[in-house]
């Protein structure tokens, strides 16, 4: 801390605040305080990879009875047929409750809406588990929170497996042959070399949450290199985090046959006409996940039912779903945790912790019919700041003063001392949930270090000292700090903090930041917004502060691990580049950016650990964002759902709609329920009404 103290001194002299005072205030880094024991969390049954699946002929198969009708009307080919030669095979042994019946309805209810179908031209199904369900990947990732660390890597899914060269410049990804798309179209190396050509490597194209041109390293290139091949060269040798980079939902190929001649490559469409060109009325649009979208009823439901094609089975030849229909009521995220206690919904990810106690109330009575099962600590909101100087988002001159600020490691040092995270925490629930967290990887995480971390305890007199220190006083007594009189005439500091308005927590967590910063004296006006309207305000660059439930990178490091660091002109939203493509780093971000290039390079774990340290230093010392909460998440699942894996996190390495493996879960015959919409149907032809009867 010495330099620090100095820092502020000489701080303290040039405004005018006495340096021995300034001192005085300034509180040191402590250690992380420790997390309250929660009791309630569990734990997975931790396999190899090879204990879940494999990819093997059985001697036969089976569908569900209806679905023989099909095939016996002539309008169907025989399962054998419209399986792989050797599907994928989930194993018995790894099933919780074993191998399934067929049947019943899994019903979710979700606050996102439907914009269409076009995944990867950058349309959203509305989240809640709608592409997870549709959408298969070249891995796959969501159960490796139940894999041994020594085994732990991507599990193969249409990427069969894959090759490194000697040199670690090439990958060769085969992919399962013979499986075909929902509608029976062929899937091949073509459906790949569309999505790359023409949608990642297509500067036009913004997918919502997909492959860009910078996800697997600058120069990247990929080409066919045979039916069921593909073959990815690179710039860095043995860029192992491109495995993680090729599951959801950044690497899920669409369906080529029916999307390539609306493409405008292929087309007279606009960019945009492409992207609606398969809106939530497009009925049984071409997939390779479990079920197929039969209906949507705007602001009501989508409805997805089975999918014939779907090239997965269990170790009887069953071929799988067992379930035949997927609900998804377009309520609000608020309702789904209470439909899902009540039992008129079956699945939710319990994440607004303002809703833990009296769920865990509710669940507690034995005539519930759902339970609840908490995870570990993987829910963490960080506040982040725009870093970005040298003119992205065209700033005005207010915003470019702020981000200069933001730029000030004694505003930043100051803005995370201003945070209460405790009394954050318990505004949002009290009792054992919520831990004190600084920002960065998250503490019981593979790559945490607690050494490594630095934390800047609450306390108001050290914050304002290190606002004093960035040059920053109250100097026309209204209580506020002033910019000093050469930047904007020395006004008031008013900072725009950008959060969602779809989530209660994004809100209550936004709005304790707002009353703790005008605390210190810094004014801050809230922009709550919602969906589209929200991204498109961050990605443009116009806020200056935003509150954010962190994704991937902070839980594994292995996933979105470019999100890290600006190593690329777009990778890291709160610091993008300039029009021409600049990127203005500051010391320390480039040598994070060092490091996270580094971590990428390397397969060796003892020095991606190493890595790791050096990387959580920088940022927590740095203060890189503010964290402000982390706590569990809790599934709820209804009772009479059968091979749900225990210790499921609700988002790990993927959220727990592909962690639980949702196509291997059954309802017992006894317990089955009377929910399917469109009993004894399948999807029709691509675009047409929904499903269709064997009749």
């Amino acid at each position: 801390m010495k330099r620090l103290l100095t820092r502020a001194a000489t701080a303290a002299l040039l405004t005018g605040v006495a340096p021995v005072m300034a001192l005085s205030q300034i509180v040191e880094p402590t250690a992380v305080p420790e997390a309250p024991v929660f009791a309630a969390q569990g734990e997975p049954n931790f396999v190899k990879r090879s204990d879940v699946f494999e990819y093997r002929a059985l001697d036969s198969y089976s569908e569900p009875d209806f679905v023989k009708e099909f095939v016996e009307a002539g309008k169907l080919p025989p399962v054998k047929d419209r399986l792989p030669r050797e599907p994928l095979v989930y194993k018995t042994a790894n099933m919780p409750d074993g191998n399934g019946v067929y049947g019943d309805v899994m019903r979710h209810v979700i606050g996102g809406r439907p914009e269409g179908w076009a995944y990867i031209a950058g349309n959203g199904q509305g989240w809640g588990g709608i592409d997870i369900g549709l959408y298969e990947c070249l891995t796959r990732t969501g159960p490796l929170f139940m894999i041994e660390s020594e085994d732990l890597a991507p599990m193969p899914n249409l990427a069969r497996n894959w090759e490194w060269s000697e040199d670690g410049m090439q990958l060769q990804v085969n992919l399962i042959e013979g499986a075909k798309w929902s509608d029976g179209d062929p899937f091949d190396a073509d459906d790949l070399v569309f999505y790359w050509d023409h949608h990642v490597m297509d500067p036009e194209i913004t997918p919502l949450n997909g492959a860009t041109q910078d996800t697997f390293g600058k120069g990247t290139t990929m080409e066919k290199t045979g039916e069921f091949q593909v073959t990815f060269t690179f710039t860095t040798p043995r860029p192992e985090a491109v495995l993680y980079a090729m599951a959801y939902g950044t690497f899920c190929p669409g369906p080529s046959h029916v999307m390539a001649p609306l493409h405008p490559a292929n087309s007279d469409n606009t960019y945009e006409e492409y992207r609606n060109a398969f809106p939530p009325g497009y009925m049984n649009y071409p997939v390779m996940g479990a079920w197929v979208p039969v209906e949507h009823r705007s602001d009501d439901i989508v409805v997805l039912r089975r999918n014939p094609y779907y090239w997965k089975v269990d170790e009887a030849g069953n071929q799988l779903p067992y379930l035949n229909e997927m609900h998804y009521r377009l309520s609000t995220w608020a309702d789904r945790d209470v439909q899902a206690v009540a039992g008129t919904g079956d699945f939710s990810n319990l994440e607004q912790a303002e809703n833990y106690v009296e769920s865990l109330r509710r669940a507690a009575d034995p005539n519930s019919p759902a339970r609840l099962a908490f995870g570990p600590r993987t829910i963490g909101y960080s506040m982040y700041f725009n870093f970005s100087g040298n003119g992205w988002g065209e700033p005005d001159d207010r915003r470019q003063a702020i981000r200069e600020l933001n730029r000030n490691p004694e505003f930043r040092k100051g803005v995370t001392q201003v945070i209460d995270r405790v009394r954050l925490g318990e505004s949002l629930v009290k009792g054992p949930f919520t831990a004190q967290y600084p920002g960065g990887i998250y503490a019981g995480t593979s790559f945490y270090d607690a050494d490594s971390t630095v934390f800047y305890p609450y306390s108001l007199e050290s914050a304002k000292a290190h606002f004093a220190a960035a040059g920053l006083e109250d100097t026309d007594g209204d209580g506020f700090l002033n910019h000093p009189a050469d930047v904007l005439g020395g006004a008031n500091v008013q900072v725009t903090l950008l959060a969602s308005n779809s989530y209660q927590t994004d809100a209550n967590l936004a709005e304790g930041v707002v009353a703790m910063m005008e605390e210190a004296g810094i004014r801050v006006a809230l922009d709550m917004l919602s969906g589209p309207d929200l991204d498109a305000t961050r990605d443009a660059g116009r806020y200056d502060w935003m509150v954010r439930r962190n994704s991937s990178e902070y839980i594994t490091v292995v996933q979105r691990t470019t999100d890290l660091a600006p190593v690329g002109p777009r990778t890291a939203w709160m610091h993008m580049a300039n029009d021409e493509g600049e990127l203005d780093l500051m010391d320390f971000e480039a040598e994070m950016v060092e490091t996270v290039n580094a971590f990428i390079a390397t397969n060796d774990a003892a020095e991606r650990a190493e890595l790791m340290k050096k990387y959580q230093k920088l940022h927590t010392e740095n203060v890189y964002s503010v964290g402000l909460t982390a706590y569990p998440g809790a599934l709820i699942i209804n009772k009479r759902f059968s091979n749900i894996p225990p210790g499921a996190p609700i988002f790990m390495y993927n959220w727990a709609e592909g962690a639980v493996m949702r196509e291997r879960v059954f309802v017992a015959e006894d317990a089955q329920a009377d929910h399917e919409l469109f009993p004894e149907t399948l999807p029709g032809e691509p675009g047409g009404d929904g499903p269709v009867t064997v009749n």
